[in-house]
């Protein structure tokens, strides 16, 4: 009897951690999976990767490690989600394994119109990635070289890939970071044009045919952050806002050095002679005085790329949500990672210098519903979103602030645990602020909440503008219609419900739009 008992005992303690081990993985989908930020279903994910436009639909590929939530650097994929409208993503099967030559490490693909790769049958249009081949075997072994260029093709719309029989197409020359390599047709010198991160700097190269690859130039050894290595680099052409002027954008990620910590994006703007970049003179004195111009003032937006080929000539780029200083220690298990949300991105000039400016792509009021307008005069402390007003965790709220005066106006997202996110304008120091200290689960590592992330502004404001983009563990802060971003993730244990604000000045007004996100 006794040891039917025993067993009895062991069962039920088995099958009770089995429960337990489910109900912990259904509170983690219920807390933390973004309710409409791109995510896996499982596994890990970093870098997006290849993204490109095609035939009514966008493809989003990105670093994947399918079979763990932690990133095996020798066993790394691409995977692979489409979308209609950038918003709603539909997650499929890995595109692009590691093989005997190394794991397949960040890169871009291009829409090869005119068949300059000669992969085309004729009737469908190639699509040709270029990615980094990362030998493990050779890192491991201690030699440099472990990095190369590398090509695949797809003849059916970026379902299914064909690596190509001869890479890699561009051989390391004995440098040990050389990686990330985005590609793009350089319409004017009917060339195709690959920027390169190597080491911190940027290399770029040119070829006919994907294939053939001619080193032309170098660019940044003096100039921007070099607090660690250069990656995921960008260039493109876009027009200065207001004129038919055409400058060139170079965004440049970095990891660490972030204005905040860890891993964060920069960006220049010059010109590209087809092969060189050359910083703009305006933009040279404003790099003087700022140093480092960064894309996002936030912790949580990493290798934000563009995609290939967007209609109407619009330049969209999106990022990993997350930063290597924690990002294999969050408090999922089930998955890692998640995107930001796409963002348009302009050049606005101004007289300090020039200003890329994000903001979400307007795909994301289509699925803009319940909302609720509200015009409040300030006092010491106002609450905007009572509980149940509103769903926060899936929600866009466009803040104005007017009549403001010297103080700080800070906004608090909160949960009946008292936990919180805090931010707002500190209008005496002149800067952004993003507070994560209380918000939940900070314990994982010790650097993800221990300090708060700010982002300096040129001037006081008497007025301001917010556009707040808020899903289940992130907030993206759209400053004055995208000159200033801070994107930044948390882990409640409870979703936040509730919004107010409080501050020290008197006499400002606040004008409050938000609507609820419905995505299925």
């Amino acid at each position: 009897m006794k040891r039917i008992i025993s067993t009895l005992i062991i069962a039920a303690t088995f099958y009770s951690g089995l429960n337990a081990q489910s109900d912990l993985k259904t509170s983690e989908e219920q807390l933390y999976r973004p309710n409409y930020h791109f995510t896996p279903q499982k596994g890990w994910m970093n870098d997006p990767n290849g993204l490109f436009y095609l035939n009514g639909t966008y493809h989003l590929f990105f670093q994947y490690t399918p079979f763990q939530s932690v990133p095996d650097f020798g066993k790394m994929h691409w995977g692979h989600a489409i979308s209609k409208d950038l918003i709603k993503w539909e997650e499929l099967a890995p595109a692009i394994a590691y093989d005997e030559k190394g794991a397949i490490f960040s890169g871009s693909a291009v829409v090869d119109k005119n068949n300059t790769s000669g992969f085309g049958d004729g009737k469908n249009v190639p699509l040709v990635a270029i990615f980094t081949y990362h030998d493990m075997k050779k890192e491991q072994a201690g030699e440099i070289d472990a990095q190369s260029q590398a090509i695949a093709y797809s003849l059916d719309n970026g379902k299914t890939w064909t690596k190509y029989s001869n890479n890699p197409v561009l051989k390391n020359p004995g440098i040990k970071d050389f990686r990330d390599p985005k590609v793009f047709w350089d319409a004017k010198r009917k060339q195709w044009v690959m920027g390169l991160a190597v080491q911190d700097r940027q290399h770029f190269y040119a070829s006919k045919n994907l294939k053939d690859w001619t080193f032309l130039s170098e660019f940044g050894k003096d100039f921007g952050g070099h607090g660690g290595v250069w990656e995921c680099p960008d260039l493109f052409p876009i027009k200065v806002e207001g004129t038919n002027e055409e400058k060139w954008v170079l965004i440049v990620n970095i990891n660490p050095g972030g204005p905040n910590g860890g891993s964060a994006a920069q960006y220049f703007v010059g010109d590209f002679d087809g092969k060189t970049f050359k910083m703009d003179d305006i933009y040279t004195k404003q790099l003087e005085k700022e140093k480092v111009v960064w894309l996002d003032w936030g912790r949580d937006n990493y290798a934000s790329v563009s995609f290939d080929n967007v209609p109407d000539n619009k330049r969209v780029i999106i990022g990993w949500m997350s930063n290597w200083d924690y990002s294999p220690n969050v408090p999922t298990e089930k998955w890692r990672g998640s995107s930001t949300i796409p963002r348009e991105v302009t050049l606005k000039r101004t007289k300090e210098g020039y200003i890329l400016k994000n903001n979400p792509v307007s795909q994301l009021k289509n699925y803009e519903g319940k909302s609720i307008r509200k015009e409040i005069s300030l006092v010491s402390d106002k609450k905007l979103i009572g509980k149940g007003e509103i769903d926060l965790s899936k929600a866009v709220l466009d803040v104005d602030l007017k009549k403001m005066t010297k103080g700080v106006y800070t906004f608090a997202l909160k949960n009946s645990l008292g936990e919180r996110v805090i931010f707002g304008i500190d209008n005496n120091k002149q800067e952004l602020f993003i507070d994560r200290t209380q918000s939940g689960k900070t314990d994982f590592k010790g650097n993800f909440a221990d300090r708060v992330s700010k982002a300096p502004l040129a001037k006081n404001y008497q007025n301001a503008a917010f556009k707040i983009v808020l899903d289940k563990t992130s907030i993206e802060i759209f400053f004055n219609n995208g000159e200033k971003v801070m994107t930044e993730i948390f882990f409640p244990n409870e979703s936040f419900s509730e919004l107010s604000l409080s501050t020290d000045t008197k006499g400002s007004t606040l004008n409050i739009n938000a609507h609820q996100i419905n995505i299925k």
